[in-house]
């Protein structure tokens, strides 16, 4: 669909344009496999000189209308889903590193990402050097070497709510030739799209937001199409030299701004398979359709709630960049102007126990392992996402261990505030 629309647009009507006869809400693809008529068509398929699809590991009809549609929304060339965020951040990095590579990132990222970067990438021989955010660029310069691949970051941190500042980090990136991947997870394409302030690839857990339901676990990778990897071939050889799986093709030569995504799609989704089911794409198109709707209601009661928080004496400290008092606020203003998320972050003037003890006491808003729905909901990360990190990478990732993270949802936002204050008595 023409990128000229709206968000708002896209959101409802991108990814599937049905022809004459055809379903006009997206139809669920739910099989394995594709008939051809002769053997040179399905081989054509597998020598990557044809599209369309042969087996729903690698592509599904269902799952790239969808991919289509967050593409549209982030303004990339193409897009691939996930069968979780946590794949989409493993596939982001993997294919353009490889044992004996490194990349960089910013250590104010989501717990589950730090321990995959730092522990288990490291497993495979890709090493992670996490730096602050914050640092100057003189200081991050200093974290690349001449093995580095990537660098790393989130548009809002989870669960620290940290603002990245994308431009600074693009110009790291391309200062030595690599690519700037954000994590848009939090602000989702409604409120920032990073491409426009230099980032190359994009990466969501569509879990969150994007389905808004917490019905499906997802993930997507959003490629820009604006990085030149030829210009660096010899730091990405996977995509500017011959692939013996594929009888010698280069993606560079053979895809050209689609070289990242199909690179992904071909070698890495057929090799380790985490695809999103169809059936959880069309929960996830059900979700993106609304997401326009949903993120500003999102925003608008985190704000209240925050400065409710900000102003009552049992609470110590609260992070939201939509608050003034936010070391984030003049950031949050030029990367998302209209919003930033319904994630908070806060502490009570108490002990550990006793933020356990408030969480324990909220009635409707409940204590769940998600984040970024339609509910509002609490999590003590020290205690749960979190509580496999020592103290010192707790200290690290941003994340304090009164840290409490309340995900605002779109109920009202009297009820909500009405459940915190009777819990905090």
């Amino acid at each position: 669909m023409d990128k000229k629309y709206s968000r708002e647009t896209l959101c409802v009507q991108a990814g599937w344009t049905p022809k004459k006869g055809e379903p006009r809400v997206l139809p669920i693809y739910q099989s394995t496999t594709f008939k051809y008529d002769t053997s040179e068509q399905m081989a054509r398929l597998f020598d990557l000189e044809d599209s369309g699809y042969f087996y729903t590991r690698l592509q599904n009809p269902t799952n790239d209308a969808v991919a289509a549609k967050i593409a549209a929304l982030e303004g990339g060339v193409g897009a691939m889903l996930t069968s979780s965020g946590q794949a989409a951040n493993f596939y982001a990095i993997f294919n353009i590193c490889q044992a004996g590579d490194h990349f960089v990132c910013s250590s104010t990222i989501y717990g589950g990402t730090f321990n995959l970067f730092g522990v288990t990438l490291k497993k495979l021989g890709i090493e992670c050097t996490f730096i602050d955010a914050n640092a100057s660029e003189e200081e991050i310069d200093q974290a690349f070497r001449p093995n580095t691949k990537a660098l790393f970051g989130e548009t809002i941190s989870n669960p620290s709510i940290d603002v990245l500042d994308i431009e600074k980090f693009a110009r790291i990136a391309h200062k030595h030739g690599v690519p700037l991947i954000v994590d848009n997870t939090f602000a989702t394409p409604i409120n920032c799209r990073p491409f426009e302030w230099g980032a190359d690839i994009v990466t969501h857990s569509t879990t969150k937001y994007m389905d808004g339901h917490a019905t499906s676990v997802g993930g997507a990778i959003v490629d820009s199409g604006n990085f030149d990897w030829e210009a660096h071939a010899d730091k990405f050889p996977g995509l500017t030299q011959p692939d013996e799986s594929y009888h010698g093709l280069t993606y560079t030569k053979a895809f050209g701004k689609m070289a990242y995504m199909t690179k992904a799609t071909a070698q890495l989704m057929r090799d380790l398979g985490s695809i999103q089911s169809p059936q959880n794409s069309f929960l996830l198109n059900l979700g993106l359709e609304t997401l326009h709707l949903r993120v500003p209601r999102h925003c608008e009661n985190a704000q209240k709630v925050a400065e409710w928080l900000e102003a009552n004496p049992k609470v110590k400290w609260v992070n939201y960049c939509g608050l003034k008092s936010s070391k984030y606020y003049d950031l949050a203003q030029k990367y998302m102007p209209n919003g930033s998320c319904g994630v908070i972050a806060f502490g009570l003037n108490g002990t550990r126990e006793e933020a356990i003890e408030f969480m324990d006491r909220l009635k409707f808003i409940c204590i769940v392992t998600h984040v970024a729905d339609a509910r509002t909901c609490v999590l003590h990360p020290a205690s749960h996402t979190h509580r496999q990190l020592t103290d010192e990478q707790l200290r690290e990732a941003g994340v304090a261990p009164d840290l409490i993270r309340l995900s605002v949802g779109i109920e009202n936002v009297n009820d909500i505030i009405a459940d915190i204050e009777q819990a905090l008595q």
